[in-house]
């Protein structure tokens, strides 16, 4: 039999036993399965580092939940539509569809290589008209409800990709404002679009963050922020053209006002710009800039607005610096108190005059602003308040001052001016205005792809043209296809009954489900795809499609694999194809390289250690089954072994379910590792060590499942261990720790004392171990939750202690220290002590005991609960 592990061969026929027995299927009667998930990838033709990296770890999660006897839901499919996939087929003269599933027939069977373990019949595809269907009546209801709003609105337009974007799918570094696709300097327009009213859910998006205990703390910071809310005060200002509100985070400043500004798309600044030529040449000039931009370029309107407290005419400006979409779209300008004012203040001469002193009374108005808080002056009935007295006080007593919370959230913009994404179901009629298709003439499937510049939709007369579904008249159909994060907001339910026919999900078995238990991705989606996920859950909730509000118990956010200190791109040239090292070598790696959410560095070195691991554990096994080992009679040496076993046991099952599947796996090379020099050290006993051949072969098979089952195969465990229980161990575990710590840490003090020493060839290790005394010394001051005195006094009425007057000492200087660790008891520390001496031996070449302290021995004065005594000696007479 040959000892070399040949993945191809081993990969190839384990995996046609696999999908033979159909063992990754959720049985039908299955009742609240645990639901683990990946992202589904974008269709871009390959499987990358990220994707393996991604679904490794789904992939393990899921097979040890199997063992561990949950029903698992475990699927995929196909995040398909996309404007890359336009742009693709018009580079290849192809049409988008054609490439697509090109992409994903390419991407499945890269998946099956690697063996992931997919429910592959609940596979789903987004560009299918049997999925967007559903993009279509569930953008039907949230219109029925007032969920959808049409409006002209200054958008973010991309002029390579011909569309407009999203706010969170335009990247900004500084004053750089580019498309998060092509990285294209992204423009303003204002088009008619359709919106998603998410800022419906602000609070709630916002508040429930505090609730996503199994959430990485910096996903949850991502979206407070990029929700944005904040409390404040809304102040009113009259001008002759109307009021005009102004969200303000410190309305005590409000005497400290010296003038308006206005963004660019304000309301008021459009009314005033209407037959004022040079006014509306003026705007249109500070639009053609970016939002926010540095620089504080502005226009005087010419209009005067009335302070509310002390009816001086303030200046009204448009200014670029005023974001649109903070608080109201105006802010009053305090130039003393407020950076970005001052600065505007200082670039137009307008006055400075500072209102708020700080505590040390230093003041440097005009020249820097100061922001913090302090107390009020110049503030009429206000002054000698503090700031956040003040603040209350003018938001209880000033009927122009009301309090006030807003939110950077702005409505989701769905409009996408491109072929290869779901058609909005909306019919455009001039009598009945916009009218929803009706559900029993959906899907609205797109016509035949044509090749064309700008919107492909708009292009085609036959899909444009038809006749409205109230009045019969003619009329003509949306455009614009919907944004593709609309596909995966909602995908996860899709999963639970991809077949239905009569609705997008069913609601008993998303109620039986949900949230899903597991959900994997990169970090890079906390704003886009996962916001937009659970404002769908929220709405559908509300819409009684739903019982759950938020979908996801815990999210894991992978880290990046990088190669020379890059992140893997094909445009860098520093891609690793998954297949290159075989699929075992590469999910073994991707596992055991960090912890799921550090990044990490592709390294050749490092995949040979796994690759040389399943070398090792295959040649074990073939040359166990070649024939008898061992011997029948059992030592302290199998004794030791078979709790290693256990210890193993629970140490990966805890790593498992921490997701610290690096830490399970060096848990299992050193298993691997003992038993290899159990089998060297002398003739094994075959029970155990088939035992801990077989332990390696289940708790390893969640990250090597392929290797696993052939180790499992040949050793004649019961049954495929895809399908087996997770193993048992045999003895005690709860203190699995402890032991492996005492045995790691005395063989550590060992080499030390031979290292210091200069000891050559120790012959005699002996070690003692504190006297049991001493042990329920130990544990008593570590029960105790009292000061030292009463400490003593504990230990002085303790039947099990007959050495007084040494306990009482012994435990006063235990309780004075900081920490106490815990410690086996005297009899277990002995136990595990005298089974572990072998080791010694096997290292040392030398005779080890192992015994308890006596009365009178200077070697046993020195040993300690924990921490035995220890004595090297050898034929030279130098003795330690």
């Amino acid at each position: 039999m040959t000892r070399h592990y040949d993945h191809e061969e081993v990969q190839e026929f384990w995996q046609y036993v696999w999908d033979r027995d159909d063992v990754y299927a959720l049985p039908e009667d299955a009742e609240d399965p645990t639901y683990v998930l990946g992202m589904f990838p974008y269709t871009s033709g390959d499987v990358h580092m990220g994707h393996v990296r991604n679904y490794a770890i789904t992939d393990a999660y899921a097979r040890y939940r199997r063992m561990r006897g949950d029903d698992v839901l475990h699927p995929m499919g196909w995040d398909a539509f996309g404007l890359p996939a336009e742009n693709a087929a018009l580079e290849r003269y192809t049409d988008p569809e054609s490439w697509t599933q090109v992409c994903i027939s390419r991407m499945r069977e890269q998946l099956e290589e690697l063996g992931f373990g997919y429910d592959w019949s609940r596979e789903i595809t987004t560009c299918e008209p049997d999925y967007y269907r559903w993009n279509q009546w569930l953008f039907t209801r949230f219109y029925e409800n007032d969920l959808v709003e049409y409006e002209a609105a200054m958008v973010n337009w991309c002029p390579d990709c011909e569309t407009v974007l999203a706010d969170a799918q335009v990247e900004t570094d500084g004053d750089s404002r580019r498309c998060w696709r092509c990285e294209t300097s992204v423009q303003r327009r204002e088009l008619d679009q359709w919106f998603f009213t998410i800022t419906d859910y602000a609070e709630e998006l916002y508040a429930g963050l505090d609730d996503l205990e199994s959430w990485p703390d910096g996903v949850c910071e991502i979206q407070r922020n990029w929700i944005g809310r904040q409390e404040g005060a809304e102040v009113t200002f009259s001008t002759p053209a109307g009021d005009v509100e102004v969200f303000t985070t410190r309305p005590e400043t409000v005497y400290g006002a010296t003038f308006l500004a206005l963004s660019p798309s304000h309301d008021l600044v459009e009314e005033l710009a209407d037959g004022e030529d040079d006014l509306a040449v003026a705007v249109d000039d500070l639009r053609e800039g970016q939002p926010g931009e540095a620089g504080y370029d502005g226009v005087d309107t010419g209009v005067r607005a009335t302070h509310p407290l002390t009816d001086e005419k303030l200046p009204v400006y448009v200014a670029p610096y005023v974001l649109e979409d903070v608080g109201t779209g105006a802010v009053m300008g305090v130039p003393a108190h407020n950076e970005r004012d001052h600065a505007f203040a200082r670039e137009q001469g307008l006055p400075i005059e500072a209102v708020i002193e700080p505590d040390d009374g230093e003041m440097s108005c005009p020249e820097e602003p100061y922001t913090g808080e302090g107390t009020l002056r110049e503030s009429d009935d206000y002054d000698g308040l503090e700031s956040a007295v003040a603040a209350d006080r003018l938001c209880e007593e000033v009927d122009a001052i009301e309090p006030a919370t807003t939110y950077r959230l702005r409505d989701w913009l769905i409009s996408r001016q491109r072929y290869w994404g779901t058609p909005i179901p909306i019919v455009h009629c001039e009598a009945c205005g916009h009218v929803p298709v009706p559900d029993d003439q959906l899907p609205v499937e797109l016509p035949e792809f044509v090749h064309t510049t700008g919107n492909p939709l708009a292009a085609q007369e036959s899909f444009v043209e038809t006749t409205c579904p109230d009045c019969g008249g003619p009329a003509e159909r949306e455009t614009d296809t919907m944004d593709t994060f609309v596909d995966s907001s909602w995908y996860f339910l899709r999963y639970l009954s991809p077949d239905l026919a009569e609705a997008p999900f069913d609601a008993e078995v998303a109620e039986e489900t949900l949230p899903v238990d597991v959900y994997v991705g990169g970090e890079e989606h906390a704003t886009l795809h996962l916001l937009y996920v659970r404002f769908f859950t929220k709405a559908l909730a509300d819409l009684g499609l739903l019982e759950v509000r938020e979908p996801i118990e815990r999210l894991v956010s992978q880290g990046t694999v990088l190669y020379d200190g890059e992140k893997m791109s094909a445009s860098k040239g520093n891609v690793v194809a998954p297949q290159e090292y075989g699929a075992e070598t590469t999910r073994l790696f991707v596992l055991s390289a960090a912890h799921p959410e550090q990044d990490f560095e592709w390294t050749a070195n490092d995949v040979r250690g796994v690759y040389d691991l399943q070398q090792t554990l295959y040649g074990m096994v073939a040359e166990f089954v070649e024939g008898p080992l061992g011997r029948d009679e059992r030592t302290r040496r199998d004794e030791h072994l078979e709790r290693e076993i256990d210890r193993t046991i629970a140490a990966v099952e805890t790593e498992y379910d921490r997701f610290r599947f690096h830490r399970a796996i060096t848990e299992i090379q050193e298993l691997a590792r003992l038993l290899r020099r159990y089998r060297e050290y002398g003739r094994p006993h075959d029970d155990v060590y088939r035992r801990g051949l077989l332990t390696v072969a289940a708790v390893l098979s969640p990250a090597a499942p392929h290797l696993a089952e052939e180790l499992w195969n040949r050793l004649g465990g019961d049954g495929l261990v895809v399908q087996a229980d997770w193993p048992e161990p045999t003895g005690d575990v709860s203190t699995y720790r402890l032991e492996r710590r005492l045995v790691e840490r005395t063989r550590e003090d060992v080499r030390d004392i031979v290292g210091v020493a200069d000891i050559d060839d120790p012959e005699r290790i002996e070690l003692v171990v504190a006297p049991a005394w001493q042990h329920r010394v130990h544990e008593l001051v570590r029960e105790a939750d009292a000061d030292a005195a009463a400490v003593v006094e504990r230990v002085r009425g303790d039947d099990a202690i007959d050495r007084e007057a040494e306990a009482a000492a012994y435990a006063a200087d235990l309780a004075e220290r900081a920490t106490v660790d815990p410690v086996l008891s005297c009899e277990r520390e002995l136990s595990v002590l005298e089974r572990a001496g072998w080791l010694l031996e096997d290292e040392f070449d030398a005779t080890v005991t192992v015994r308890k302290a006596t009365e009178d021995d200077a070697l046993s004065a020195k040993a300690s609960p924990g921490k035995p005594a220890i004595h090297i000696g050898n034929e030279t007479g130098h003795d330690m």
